[in-house]
């Protein structure tokens, strides 16, 4: 049996160590039937809009300096019974280019023990959200993902797609009211 972490441990650390558990244990969340960890899953993804959200509002309101929109697509069934959900944050510089847009993605494989989160380039994360505690400790690790994904695009296409860097600095201020 693993030790339990310690109350200050911080919520990435938790988090491991409850999918490492589950791991071991063949559940996730305490759950065994498929049926049941879908369930746990659906209420992940509720938990985790907001908090998907505020780190795409992020990089949309300081690198893309608000011309980025969010795009969700809620909780979602594939053909082989695979369960996703994603944030998109598409602007239109990343659109005349052809690159993919920013994207948070929680999704539990059908032949996945547990769900996991990802970004379009940039891959797994163990999914462990039963609490908005949990939710909102994955703040960080949205952030990590979405700006990793960023990073990756401005290879694909390059420099120009991020307005923060391409606008004069006299068109980021505010403007001024005589």
């Amino acid at each position: 049996m693993l030790t339990p972490p310690r109350p200050d441990a911080p919520g990435h650390v938790t988090a491991l160590i409850r999918h490492f558990s589950d791991l071991r244990d063949r559940t996730h969340g305490g759950s065994v039937s498929r049926d049941d960890k879908e369930a746990h899953f659906a209420h992940a993804v509720e938990l985790l809009e907001p908090i998907a959200r505020q780190a795409l509002e992020e990089i949309n309101t300081h690198l893309l300096l608000g011309t980025g929109r969010v795009v969700a697509t809620g909780l979602q069934r594939d053909a082989d019974g695979s369960l996703s959900a994603s944030w998109d944050l598409a602007w239109p510089e990343q659109l005349a280019t052809g690159v993919a847009p920013v994207r948070l993605l929680a999704y539990y494989g059908i032949g996945f023990h547990h769900p996991h989160l990802r970004g379009a380039t940039v891959r797994d994360w163990p999914l462990n959200v039963f609490t908005i505690q949990d939710a909102t400790d994955q703040l960080p690790i949205m952030r990590a993902i979405a700006t990793s994904d960023l990073h990756n695009l401005v290879f694909q296409a390059d420099y120009r797609i991020i307005p923060a860097v391409t606008r004069r600095s006299t068109e980021l201020l505010p403007r001024q009211t005589p």
